[in-house]
């Protein structure tokens, strides 16, 4: 047993403890990947986060030399490297890893510029959102204008944006429930956030916003086009949920595009779909664990089996569609509203169809999961919903209910001021 630590002082770890703790790792890896096939994703990163908290705490109360116990988180990775390896997963995770560092990579790049357009505007390069809305109308244009492109290419991919889109059926179908809430309802958001700050520079700039405007209601309308294609025949049902993820992040842009009124309800509509997508990201990921299936041919019936997931899986997937009195029928009314006040009846048009298509896309294959008649050759389980995978989920689907229903005085202010904030003039 090692020395008591006084208060505040970060542990160090031993060279010698290090690697005693690196080959716990590595025996952690190689038993989850032997046991893959027996275990589910959440079960195999539980067993692999004991093994690490444990070899971390022990290695770290004999410490001598000042090796930074931040060692040990490096060690996470080298853990879920190990519960990666299958020939299945791998291909997706590497596919994610390098559409992911190309869109920061192209982001980056058009950071560089954006700060490089003050440099030639004879300014002092920041990238402070502040002194740029102030400066944006004396930026160099040319270089202004290219910086917009690789910002969008860059957080577009981030997000999932068609036609940047192609690692998000792959990474959201293969990946836990869990990541796959995560994913959409924060790397999206966040994504997103990024997008809003391009757009106040834009907004600032004069000329450049119209531009920026026609890139994302074009952006939008092709990702909700091409989500609607590929929901229209999906047998997986998580990667439905990718082209789900695929159409909302369209109509985020939409609503960032058009402006106005509808950016209010592009706000609003981030906080229902990470609701939303939370909801069903984790119910689905309950009843690929019951039925050890993704496909709707061997997945039906799942309300018998799954009575409190499959009716949550359900109620999600009326909320993601649009339909009231929940959540996210308020802000899509809202974006589609705010395209016919401003004259673009086109897009608003197009909107109405494109979820039309989805729509029908999705009751083709969740009803049949939820409500069709059980394969007379499934397999029983011993999965059952428990009080801690489902009570949370209906929490959640009840805040999307009320917000559907009454919207809070102070969630109002917060995405009116947030509107507000994104009407910024030169």
């Amino acid at each position: 047993q090692g020395p008591d630590l006084p208060a505040g002082v970060v542990p160090y770890l031993d060279s010698d403890d290090v690697e005693a703790t690196l080959d716990a790792l590595r025996q952690a890896g190689a038993t989850v990947l032997q046991e893959s096939t027996d275990v589910g994703g959440g079960t195999a990163i539980a067993i692999v986060a004991e093994v690490i908290a444990t070899s971390a705490l022990k290695a770290a109360a004999g410490f001598t030399r000042p090796l930074p116990s931040l060692v040990v988180v490096a060690g996470y990775g080298l853990a879920f490297y190990f519960l990666s390896l299958t020939l299945r997963v791998i291909p997706m995770g590497v596919a994610y890893a390098v559409w992911s560092a190309v869109g920061i990579a192209l982001a980056i790049l058009g950071l560089m510029f954006l700060s490089y357009s003050t440099h030639l505007a004879h300014k002092d390069a920041t990238l402070i959102l502040g002194e740029l809305i102030e400066q944006a109308g004396d930026l160099n244009k040319a270089w202004l204008h290219a910086a917009f492109v690789f910002l969008i290419v860059g957080y577009g991919t981030k997000m999932g944006l068609a036609p940047l889109h192609a690692w998000k059926p792959d990474t959201y179908g293969e990946a836990p429930g869990i990541v796959g809430a995560l994913l959409a309802g924060g790397l999206v958001n966040c994504s997103f956030l990024a997008l809003i700050r391009v757009y106040q520079v834009c907004l600032a700039s004069g000329p450049e916003v119209v531009f920026f405007n026609r890139v994302l209601i074009g952006m939008g309308l092709l990702s909700m086009a091409v989500a609607g294609i590929f929901i229209a025949r999906q047998s997986d049902f998580k990667r439905l949920l990718a082209y789900s993820s695929v159409e909302h992040v369209g109509i985020l842009s939409i609503g960032l595009g058009l402006g106005k009124g509808a950016t209010f309800a592009a706000l609003f509509h981030i906080i229902n779909n990470g609701l939303t997508k939370g909801v069903l990201f984790l119910s689905a990921g309950n009843i690929h664990r019951a039925y050890s299936s993704k496909s709707v041919h061997e997945v039906r019936g799942a309300l018998r089996r799954l009575p409190w997931s499959g009716g949550l899986f359900l109620a999600g997937f009326v909320a993601i569609a649009g339909s009231p009195p929940f959540s996210p029928f308020i802000s899509e009314f809202g974006i589609v509203a705010g395209a016919f006040r401003q004259g673009q009846n086109l897009v608003g048009a197009l909107f109405l169809f494109f979820l039309a298509v989805i729509f029908i896309g999705l009751a083709r294959t969740v009803l049949p999961v939820v409500l069709g008649d059980p394969p007379e050759d499934a397999q029983p389980s011993r999965y059952q919903d428990r009080m801690l995978t489902v009570a949370p989920l209906c929490l959640v689907m009840l805040i999307i209910l009320v917000l559907g229903i009454w919207q809070p005085p102070f969630l109002i202010r917060l995405l009116e001021d947030g509107a507000a904030m994104l009407e910024v003039g030169p």
